[in-house]
């Protein structure tokens, strides 16, 4: 992935799992911020499978659409 091709985010972690975090980044020999890619992806991938997160999904996206809609005027 090209470095401009990227985000910045600040992710606060307790410590206890920032050090667990370190300590698999560590013995994998990579970055956290690699690792910490990685477990996001995953959890992403596993949000899209999930039936009921689907159903929020679609909720918030008819919720979003209405407010749109009045805000244009449409109602």
């Amino acid at each position: 992935m090209p470095k401009d091709a990227t985000k910045n985010i600040l992710l606060r972690l307790d410590p206890e799992l920032a050090e667990r975090l370190q300590t698999v980044a560590s013995v994998e020999g990579r970055s956290v911020s690699d690792v910490a890619r990685e477990a996001i992806a995953a959890l992403v991938d596993q949000r899209r499978q999930d039936a009921q997160f689907s159903q929020l999904l679609e909720e918030n996206l008819a919720r979003h659409e209405k407010s749109l809609r009045r805000l244009r005027g449409d109602d």
